[in-house]
């Protein structure tokens, strides 16, 4: 009961990361309150949890508000934040590229997870206590994880969280952030253009080719997020503000050892001649 009687507010809490994280934090004892626009998934997951939903855009300031004040209401006070909304969007050559899907990366990833710190901060300055987790991306670190629009996003979501670390941290309110990797979510199928019950239908489907992508031979799976960010919630956690944790099964750091045999191989055939 690592968050026994700790007050939670999660955005995107219906499917994916965010229910794992809405599941997980209230096993671990935590009362939450969780966000999302689906209202009809919201409702099962609150069932399912004992979990408060609100139906709420996280890019609309005045949602952020009703999200944040939904748990300072009944509690009083707010003791983590984790700002996981998200949504993917299709690659597009930047020539192709929809400035208005841009501000919509934008509008979700950066400017809501900044809207809901900064109406949570007064609280926690006050209780000078707190901790809010920032669910970011490996496409925040490099090129290739996702659309320029996602990708600019998220990297600007990674140094938001810094900057707000250092700001926060002086009040002993600590400001974190998770880089997931190739995780089985609804996700790739949205930025795949299909809505969002075919793309949560279809993570069984794509559970094989995660299980390719990174050193470890396994997809990740929302559970492994939401591990994280129970430790970044509690306690045990206290004295780290302003790091990223990234969770990709080792994705980040290179090519598998298969890839490198594999492109060996060809150059060597290349060298040799006897490529065809």
């Amino acid at each position: 009961m690592q968050l026994k009687n700790k007050i939670a507010v999660v955005t995107g809490g219906t499917s994916g990361i965010g229910r794992s994280i809405v599941e997980r934090f209230v096993e671990q004892g935590a009362r939450v309150v969780f966000s999302g626009r689906r209202a009809e998934l919201g409702a099962e997951v609150a069932a399912a949890t004992g979990a408060t939903f609100i139906e709420a855009d996280v890019a609309r300031e005045e949602d952020a508000v009703r999200t944040i004040d939904a748990a300072l209401g009944p509690y009083g006070r707010l003791d983590i934040l984790v700002n996981n909304a998200g949504m993917g969007s299709p690659y597009t050559r930047i020539e192709k590229l929809s400035l208005d899907v841009f501000d919509g990366m934008i509008a979700v990833h950066l400017r809501g997870a900044i809207a809901h710190m900064k109406h949570a901060a007064a609280t926690m300055r006050r209780q000078r206590s707190g901790s809010i987790i920032n669910v970011a991306s490996i496409g925040g670190h490099r090129v290739g994880y996702g659309s320029l629009s996602y990708s600019a996003a998220k990297a600007a979501l990674l140094h938001a969280t810094r900057c707000a670390a250092v700001e926060l941290g002086e009040d002993n309110v600590r400001v974190n952030s998770i880089s997931p990797g190739g995780i089985a979510t609804g996700i790739f199928g949205k930025a795949m253009g299909l809505d969002s019950a075919a793309a949560e239908a279809s993570v069984e489907r794509v559970l094989p080719g995660l299980a390719t992508f990174q050193p470890i031979p396994r997809p990740g799976l929302p559970e492994d997020v939401a591990a994280t960010a129970v430790f970044l919630a509690s306690d045990e956690s206290s004295f780290i503000n302003g790091e990223d944790i990234v969770i990709d099964g080792g994705l980040i750091r290179g090519r598998t050892s298969a890839e490198v045999k594999a492109s060996g191989l060809a150059l060597k055939r290349l060298i040799e001649g006897t490529d065809s």
